[in-house]
């Protein structure tokens, strides 16, 4: 049985605006195994964050149903981490409390989430900063936060909304391989949504493509890991898999 199972999923809202109502997401069918790290990719309006908010739990679905272990989505809950566009920080708490914050509000002992805080700050090369704020951090080095900070609560299902778009390229591509290298290490699942092709190809095992609230196509991603720019910035597989992804983009 799949971790996430999507089927027939849609989403209908009421448009103040416009008088009438709109179908964000209509008919989409995905099935999301244990571990995978599946990209989600196509152009703006296509339904791609709609969908993630509605596996988080964030926002109802019109119809179909999302299973995740076999259990329907009805609401948050802590078996799905999300990491978003923005830092979303506390901006009060240490670092090493910002990676704790899952954990304690599961009830674990201050000492046991200390050491799991800890232990997912070494996996980001941030034990440095355990005992820093937000604020003297920098941009690349709160997300990175971010990331392990949704990872320490253990969720099935890590949720990722364009969580590198804010940086500056150079601190997205060493983002990119840190994430890389940390999904080798523990194998979360996780489903990714980006604008971004040469991202979607570079971090995922497959990549979905979306267009008018569809799955347009789906493409398996055969790259060796672990994945670094520099080796596979002019690799003729990256690049004929970047080009079929775009143009699918391009043509959605």
């Amino acid at each position: 049985m799949s971790t996430l199972s999507i089927r027939n999923l849609a989403k209908t809202y009421f448009d103040p605006y416009a008088g009438e109502h709109v179908t964000a997401v209509r008919d989409v069918s995905l099935d999301v195994e244990q571990g995978e790290f599946v990209s989600v990719v196509g152009p703006s309006g296509c339904g791609k964050t709609t969908i993630l908010n509605m596996v988080a739990g964030f926002i109802p679905h019109s119809g179909g149903e999302i299973l995740l272990n076999g259990k329907a989505i009805d609401g948050p809950g802590p078996e799905r981490g999300v990491v978003f566009q923005s830092f979303a920080l506390f901006p009060w708490k240490t670092v090493l409390d910002n990676v704790g914050f899952g954990p304690k509000m599961r009830g674990v002992p201050k000492a046991e989430r200390d050491k799991i805080a800890h232990e997912y700050l070494a996996l980001a090369g941030l034990t440095h900063a355990a005992n820093r704020y937000p604020n003297e951090l920098s941009g690349g080095m709160q997300q990175r936060v971010g990331v392990v900070r949704a990872l320490a609560n253990n969720p099935a299902v890590l949720l990722m909304d364009e969580p590198f778009a804010s940086v500056d390229a150079q601190t997205r591509m060493t983002l990119q391989e840190e994430l890389t290298r940390i999904w080798q290490e523990r194998r979360p699942t996780v489903i990714f949504i980006t604008h971004d092709v040469p991202e979607a190809v570079f971090l995922a095992n497959r990549v979905v493509v979306l267009s008018k609230g569809r799955v347009l196509d789906q493409i398996k991603v055969d790259l060796p890991r672990p994945r670094i720019w520099d080796d596979l910035i002019e690799d003729d597989t990256f690049k004929k898999l970047s080009a079929q992804v775009l143009h699918m983009v391009r043509s959605a």
